[in-house]
């Protein structure tokens, strides 16, 4: 009976539930993050000329999409936020602030637009069909395929390897890829890495990689990689009305 008694001892114990998406987190993307427009600055921060498309590979069919856009009609028809959907509205130069909504959604609100997307590592609660569509989240470690694992440096300046969270958005309103009215499709998936980088200085940078796939406007998937700055707060947050000009 001892003996009995000594290996049920020695058993551990059951498996507790799993940790929260939140709690197993392998970066903290929180807080108030300001863009750093460093690539493609003409066609984000003016807007280029009617079906000036520059390194997007549309088809004839999104090309002639792209020459049809009249920002007129756009706001007559309450279509103003084409531009500022899901497969946009991160590359609208502006602030983005991401906060938990609770163990299993994240929240990015946007300035540009005012808009505000929904990240669910779980079942998601929306149906889609509007700008932002719907997007499910889950942790991608140790990284995406275009920074090769989320780094941080740090006080040693020696890497040491984190995670990135991996944003796939589906059921969303045709867009437009920039303000100028280059197209994507109801059709379009938009597959996001968000990567924190802490850096010597005391600072921290955010690198979202995305990639879009549109059966409907592209011919090859449409690669991007836009820069944020975290900011010590709120400073500068500033929601505007959409606008198609």
């Amino acid at each position: 009976m001892c003996a009995v008694a000594a290996i049920a001892c020695a058993q551990p114990p059951p498996p507790g539930p799993p940790p929260t998406p939140r709690a197993a987190a392998p970066v903290d993307l929180t807080g108030y993050w300001v863009s750093l427009v460093t690539e493609d600055w003409r066609s984000r921060m003016t807007l280029p000329p009617k079906g000036d498309a520059e390194s997007v590979p549309l088809n004839p069919d999104g090309k002639k999409a792209a020459q049809a856009w009249d920002p007129d009609q756009d706001e007559a028809r309450g279509d103003q936020c084409k531009g500022y959907g899901a497969g946009g509205i991160v590359r609208r130069p502006g602030r983005m602030h991401i906060t938990w909504q609770d163990d299993h959604t994240l929240k990015a609100e946007f300035d540009a637009g005012t808009q505000t997307r929904i990240f669910y590592f779980g079942a998601p609660e929306s149906q889609g069909g509007d700008w932002q569509g719907i997007s499910v989240a889950s942790w991608d470690v140790p990284g995406t395929i275009m920074t090769r694992g989320g780094f941080s440096l740090a006080a040693g300046g020696s890497p040491e390897r984190g995670g990135a969270l991996k944003v796939v958005t589906t059921k969303m309103k045709a867009g437009y890829l920039r303000r100028n009215g280059i197209p994507y499709s109801e059709n379009a998936v938009v597959t996001e890495y968000y990567d924190r980088f802490d850096i010597p200085d005391g600072g921290s940078l955010l690198l979202v990689a995305t990639e879009v796939t549109d059966p409907t406007y592209l011919t090859a998937p449409f690669w991007t990689s836009t820069h944020f700055k975290l900011q010590n707060d709120s400073a500068g947050w500033n929601p505007t009305a959409c606008s198609a000009k």
